[in-house]
């Protein structure tokens, strides 16, 4: 049961993860929306949480190189737990060459912060509902 529970709450644990990131990707456009050469910054939402809830394409283990001697420096890589932040492609890039566009910023921040609260208030929906389911 306990797994089921782990696995039914995974895919909102993900979600929220991901626009908590998102949220900060969009903080640090707004924050530097007057900084020369500054571009901005974004993810694929969507894709995301596809390859964080295992659904989409595939996923590399983690690395460990073998070393022949004990000076060298150990080399590991891991799987991206990062999403894939990409550059905004500006409508009217300024002549500073900022590409943040603060109205485009705005709605992206005031969308993904409604979608922060609609999973949060799922999931406690989702606990709210099983708190009842036991006490029964």
């Amino acid at each position: 049961m306990v797994d089921r529970l782990e696995s039914d709450f995974k895919f909102y644990q993900e979600a929220v993860k991901l626009r908590q990131q998102r949220q900060e990707v969009l903080s640090a456009n707004i924050a530097n929306a007057d900084t020369p050469n500054y571009k901005a910054r974004d993810f694929d939402f969507t894709a995301a949480l596809k390859e964080a809830t295992g659904q989409g394409g595939m996923q590399l283990p983690a690395t460990k190189l073998a070393v022949t001697s004990a000076r060298h420096i150990q080399g590991t890589a891991q799987s991206a737990t990062d999403a894939g932040l990409m550059y905004r492609q500006p409508l009217q890039p300024s002549l500073d060459g900022n590409t943040v566009d603060m109205d485009l910023e705005r709605v992206q921040f005031a969308d993904n912060t409604m979608k922060y609260q609609a999973d949060l208030a799922i999931i406690s929906q989702r606990l709210n509902g099983i708190k009842t389911a036991l006490q029964q």
